[in-house]
């Protein structure tokens, strides 16, 4: 009785694994081409900064100016920038209310610059100092819509 009962052949369970086999990679390289795109979507600015100065249009009136240069695939707009005397690992950051840009939109493209004057000493604005000092490091964070931040940290002359 035991003689009577067969399996399935060699060759059909090959087959079989080799048909498992290569659902189970496409369904990864699928997974894995999915999550690239997204992921590479959402990281396509890249700000890189060209110059910074600092300067005085007079006693009462100090600039930071900042020149970013957008080096990735999309466009990206700034929407808050911060300061602090210390590193941003510390909570002592403030907000600048008090600044320009140049588009005035806020909006760098891909391949083009934005410059972004920072005020100093503006009574509205947030920013308890009325000058920079010379010698001190200052730490700067730029916020695009997209959510992403970039830090640079700068010495006044």
């Amino acid at each position: 009785m035991l003689r009577s009962r067969k399996g399935i052949s060699p060759i059909l369970a090959t087959l079989l694994l080799i048909v498992i086999a290569v659902a189970a990679v496409i369904v990864t390289y699928a997974w894995v081409m999915t999550f690239t795109m997204t992921q590479t979507s959402q990281a396509g600015a890249i700000l890189v900064k060209e110059n910074v100065r600092y300067y005085s249009v007079d006693t009462t009136k100090n600039r930071t100016e900042f020149t970013l240069r957008n080096t990735g695939s999309a466009d990206a707009k700034i929407v808050a920038i911060y300061w602090s005397k210390t590193s941003f690992s510390a909570t002592s950051k403030l907000v600048v209310t008090e600044y320009t840009t140049i588009p005035a939109t806020g909006v760098v493209s891909v391949e083009s610059s934005i410059v972004i004057t920072i005020k100093w000493g503006v009574s509205g604005g947030t920013i308890t100092d009325t000058e920079w000092l010379s010698g001190t490091t200052y730490y700067y964070k730029f916020v695009t819509e997209a959510g992403q931040s970039y830090e640079y940290a700068e010495r006044a002359p």
